[in-house]
């Protein structure tokens, strides 16, 4: 009883700040709860985000280190190694291809060859005398 009366009692302006006091607490209540809401997602959907920039920057980083060494190595006058898996795939993309050439044109030549196989006999006929 001797809180109601204490209200009743205030000004208008008190009334209206109260009011104003209660709706921002509630606000700042709601606000913080969607707050945590979205941090506590942002937290699962960013760990996989973490994980990929993580990768990104791990590879982006040992370029990095392949370049400087590269860059060191040139600035100091050492040549550059031979790119050996490079010049070994081109070696057997090369014979591949020959083997293939080789296979087609031996298939193709003996095709020919089947042709020139055949012989044609001039057979005389007795009407022919």
């Amino acid at each position: 009883m001797f809180g109601t009366n204490l209200l009743e009692r205030r000004s208008k302006p008190e009334r209206i700040a109260d009011q104003a006091w209660q709706h921002l607490v509630s606000a700042v209540s709601t606000a913080g709860d969607s707050i945590r809401d979205t941090a506590r997602s942002a937290r699962h959907t960013s760990a996989g985000f973490a994980d990929d920039a993580g990768d990104l920057v791990g590879s982006a980083a040992d370029e990095a280190r392949n370049r400087a060494i590269r860059a060191f190595d040139a600035l100091a006058g050492r040549q550059p190694a031979l790119p050996w898996a490079l010049l070994i795939g081109t070696a057997l993309v090369g014979a591949a291809i020959g083997w293939a050439a080789g296979t087609a044109a031996r298939a193709a030549g003996s095709r020919d060859r089947a042709v020139d196989d055949i012989e044609f006999v001039d057979v005389q006929r007795p009407n022919d005398v």
